[in-house]
């Protein structure tokens, strides 16, 4: 069991040698270590808890909750940004905090684009069946007049090039929402940089939520979203009926600024169907609106 910091730090107290009182350092790791002999606990009315041999409580917490130094456990446990291997130093057991290991997103392109990470200069140009994993992207920096393209669906994302007809005469990266855990990370990048977002995504009412509250929301008049000039045939031609059963959402159309956007929620009610984006892979006849 995990000691909490708070536990943690009456602890420490109870190691430098003051004494406490018992109702403030309740909890059943507590118990255990009066059980154990390791803290004293007296008193008949007003009880307090104390540490004759700092040195047994030291080994108990090494032995029994594999903490090396308590000071630096609590230190650890109050900051965000530390390494596994931290951790492990400390307390001797990677999992003394949830420690996110992996961050960073995804990004594919179909022409090289030259950007910037950690200060030098790289080139973006994924052989295709392949991607670039952007790990370091606080330090990501791409050309200001290029277009971020945020694909919703894998698949779309794996076969931008049979795509590439919707995005002419557009200098852009595409980057993905998957692994979806990633997304704050994308979120937080775009928020740090000037480019111009356009989302691709569904079109039916789940993918305009998805813009809406997770890019919308905090890139705001950067951020448009993706529609075909011709989107109004595709969904009668190619609609599922079944999506919009399912998703049948009401928007708040006043608050939408997008004219496109409302005609697209128009088309959706006027068809009653919604449209997944990977039809448009093997579409060569749509053109961006």
């Amino acid at each position: 069991m995990k000691i909490p910091i708070h536990i943690a730090e009456k602890l420490l107290q109870l190691m430098q040698g003051e004494v406490l009182p018992a109702s403030s350092v309740k909890h059943v790791i507590i118990e255990e270590m009066i059980i154990e002999g390791v803290i004293e606990r007296k008193g008949r009315i007003k009880k307090s808890l104390s540490v004759s041999n700092p040195n047994t409580l030291k080994v108990y917490l090494q032995n029994k909750h594999l903490i090396n130094d308590l000071e630096q456990y609590i230190l650890i446990s109050q900051q965000e940004n530390i390494t596994r291997s931290d951790a492990i130093e400390i307390s001797g057991n990677s999992k003394l905090k949830k420690i996110r290991t992996f961050k960073g997103f995804l990004v594919n392109c179909f022409n090289p684009i030259q950007a910037t990470l950690n200060g030098k200069s790289i080139i973006l140009n994924p052989e295709e069946g392949t991607f670039q994993f952007i790990y370091d992207f606080e330090s990501f920096v791409i050309p200001k007049d290029c277009i971020v393209i945020g694909v919703e669906n894998s698949e779309n994302f794996r076969y931008i090039e049979r795509q590439k007809h919707l995005f002419e005469n557009v200098t852009s990266i595409f980057v993905s929402r998957y692994p979806q855990n990633q997304n704050k990370d994308l979120i937080n990048w775009l928020q740090s940089v000037p480019n111009q977002y356009l989302h691709f995504g569904d079109f039916d009412f789940a993918g305009i939520g998805i813009y809406l509250n997770e890019y919308k929301k905090y890139l705001g008049d950067r951020a448009t979203f993706y529609i075909p000039e011709n989107i109004g045939q595709i969904i009668q031609n190619y609609g599922n009926k079944y999506l919009y059963d399912k998703q049948n959402i009401n928007f708040d159309l006043q608050s939408i600024n997008e004219e496109n956007l409302i005609n697209l929620i128009g088309f959706i009610h006027k068809y009653k169907k919604g449209l997944e984006q990977e039809v448009l892979i093997n579409f060569s006849s749509c053109k961006k609106s």
